[in-house]
């Protein structure tokens, strides 16, 4: 890469989600690339924020009886406190409720709609309130859920303008095929070519359901739709449309790091708006995958949500960091482990990284009482590799690769502690004919250590302030360039040996604790306070209507494995109704059964089936704790079709 300027960002997170370990994924992968490109030598802006606007917040807002701009001013400050916890480097954070947001947001849909590629119409789709997005049919779920989120959607109709995305198509197409870095990594970018080339309809960009938005120049009964107006933000930090000299300096070298979840709104929707504005598009887009949690899913139901405040309260800043970005390929799916967490901590850190500190400083303080010696000729295969290091780190840093770049860093730490074992300096140190290779082999630990510090740096800043602190260096190794360290011009340098860098944890008494902690966690789920949903008015309950009916036939539905159809006599009619009860009843079981059904459900196709109704039941744990079903049934003969209210 010739030039020196970088401009790195994160998606701006939606502020009614809690932070949680991908938000930390995104950003610390971004902060460990901003600090490496500051250390090559560049030119760095790194940019994060929040995104406010939109259906939820105004929900929520309405929900707590406050204004939307109460809701986001306090619950913004949730992922300003994690990057301070994460020690995360960014130049800025912007705010989607900003003034210089606003004014680059109305500027540029003017600007789109003055030149005719934004024009006003009438839209008609299934939304998703959750993922502020319409889904094709295309996509849609089983029973016209969302893809993403599986919950329910909603058909909406309203007037709308539209974004003449269909005019560019072509023109990003061929960027991308003359640009195959462009989107990152290969799976992404072959989804996104795919979706492209099926045909791309023009876009819905305003909204007259919602308020809770950025108005629409000249025409208020319009908010802008909150992906067009969020993902203006990257160049709304730069000062657009009033400081262009920044703009012009750092729009040319802008990288995002985001989500694979949000890939096309990154390098479909936005390259589009791009192309329109007759801006140049991203360098590269770089979509990384989900964790999952020991396995599973991570979900609030299942509990196993990875908090990274506790993860950073409990193991340390530094580890965490460098677990996320150790453990799996960034583009891919990965699963965390507290187990594997616990192990990396013990082998990586505190065995190789941490015994290679105190193994040197102790040489260093028993052999030379503290000082660095002085050695006429420092050079050896350490040095080598050090330089080897570095070239391999930034390749593999240029590609994104941050599992491939931290493992050439300990290859070089690995080395450094062979290095000891082939020159045993402690049989050097008793024949004073040796002192000159003596001096040679603690220069090269001590240069080794030094150097470990400043490869380490991006990853885990505080561990190498640490490191060279002990080294006796007074200064942060993450302020310091690579091209400027010198191998073996420390001599007279006084150590400043001190606590054990990471101290081992004892795998048997740590799943002990968990264990332990695991009980009283289930014993405080059994005991917590039922959650009851919000009241609800006596007329609201009257809209209820539930009947006694009679389950005349049951019938598997071949394509599910959950759910029975059944036919219900209600004395006056038949229904038919979908329940999801085949792991508790045999059919015969259920026939001739008497229960309690509602009977003014909307229907609902499932697998096919349209249901018209809902029985009800309980769910109760037995005594070996697994869970048990039970149907809401009439004590006393009741006649068909009496109302049960």
């Amino acid at each position: 890469m010739s030039e020196k300027v970088f401009y790195i960002t994160t998606p701006i997170y939606y502020v009614n989600d809690v932070p949680h370990i991908g938000h930390a994924y995104t950003t610390v992968a971004c902060d460990a690339m901003a600090r490496f490109k500051r250390m090559m030598g560049f030119d760095v802006k790194f940019l994060t924020g929040t995104d406010e606007h939109g259906q939820k917040i105004q929900a929520k807002a309405l929900e707590k009886n406050i204004t939307p701009q109460q809701l986001v001013d306090e619950i913004h400050l949730n992922f300003k406190k994690l990057w301070q916890t994460l020690n995360i480097s960014n130049d800025d954070f912007i705010r989607t409720t900003e003034p210089r947001h606003i004014k680059a947001v109305q500027n540029i849909f003017k600007k789109l709609l003055d030149q005719g590629d934004i024009y006003k119409g009438t839209y008609s789709g299934y939304y998703c309130v959750p993922c502020e997005t319409y889904v094709p049919e295309s996509s849609m779920k089983e029973n016209k859920t969302c893809p993403e989120c599986g919950r329910p959607l909603i058909l909406m109709q309203e007037e709308s303008y539209f974004f003449k995305c269909s005019k560019y198509v072509q023109d990003l197409i061929n960027y991308y095929e003359k640009n195959l870095k462009a989107v990152m990594p290969k799976i992404r970018y072959n989804e996104i070519m795919s979706f492209l080339k099926s045909g791309v309809r023009d876009q819905s960009v305003s909204r007259t359901s919602l308020k809770w938005g950025i108005p629409v120049p000249g025409d208020e009964n319009h908010v802008i739709y909150v992906w067009f107006d969020a993902l203006i933000n990257y160049i709304a930090a730069l000062g657009y449309p009033d400081n262009l000299e920044e703009f012009k300096k750092f729009w040319p070298h802008v990288r995002h790091i985001v989500g694979k979840d949000i890939i096309r709104f990154h390098c479909v929707t936005w390259p589009l708006m791009l192309l329109a504005l007759g801006f140049n598009l991203p360098v590269e887009v770089v979509a990384h995958g989900w964790w999952t949690s020991e396995g599973e899913k991570m979900s609030k139901t299942l509990g196993n949500v990875v908090d990274p405040f506790e993860m950073v309260n409990n193991y340390g800043l530094d580890p965490f960091r460098y677990f996320l970005l150790r453990e799996i390929p960034f583009g891919n799916d990965g699963n965390f482990s507290e187990l594997a967490l616990v192990n990396k901590i013990n082998s990586d850190l505190a065995n190789d990284l941490g015994n290679l500190l105190n193994r040197t400083l102790q040489m260093i303080n028993n052999y030379k009482n503290g000082i660095v010696p002085e050695c006429n000729n420092p050079k050896s295969d350490l040095s080598e590799l050090a330089e080897l290091t570095i070239k391999n780190a930034d390749e593999a840093m240029n590609n994104y690769n941050f599992d491939e770049a931290l493992k050439f860093i300990w290859e070089f730490i690995r080395r450094a502690n062979k290095f000891i074992d082939e020159y045993s300096p402690w049989k050097l140190a008793k024949d004073p004919e040796q002192s000159e290779k003596l001096n040679f082999v603690l220069v090269n630990l001590y240069e080794a250590l030094k150097f470990s510090a400043l490869l380490i740096a991006p990853f885990m800043p505080d561990t190498a302030k640490r490191i060279y602190n002990q080294l006796g260096i007074n200064c942060e190794p993450v302020k310091e360039l690579y091209k400027n360290f010198k191998w073996g011009v420390s001599s007279g340098n006084k150590i400043n040996k001190s606590e054990v860098l990471f101290p081992r944890i004892d795998v048997e008494e740590w799943r002990k604790n968990k264990n332990k902690m695991s009980e009283e966690q289930e014993i405080k789920q059994e005991n917590k306070i039922i959650e009851h949903e919000a009241e609800i008015n006596i007329e609201d309950f009257r809209k209820i209507e539930m009947r006694v009916a009679e389950i005349i036939k049951c019938e598997e539905i071949k394509k599910s494995k959950k759910l029975y159809k059944l036919e219900l006599n209600l004395g006056f009619e038949t229904r038919t109704v979908c329940s999801g009860i085949k792991a508790f009843f045999t059919p015969e079981e259920l026939t001739g059964k008497r229960v309690i059904l509602v009977t003014n459900l909307a229907p609902a196709k499932l697998c096919g089936v349209e249901s018209n109704g809902m029985i009800l039941a309980a769910t109760v744990k037995n005594e070996g704790n697994t869970e048990q079903l039970t149907l809401i049934t009439p004590e006393k003969d009741i006649p068909l079709g009496s109302r049960v209210s």
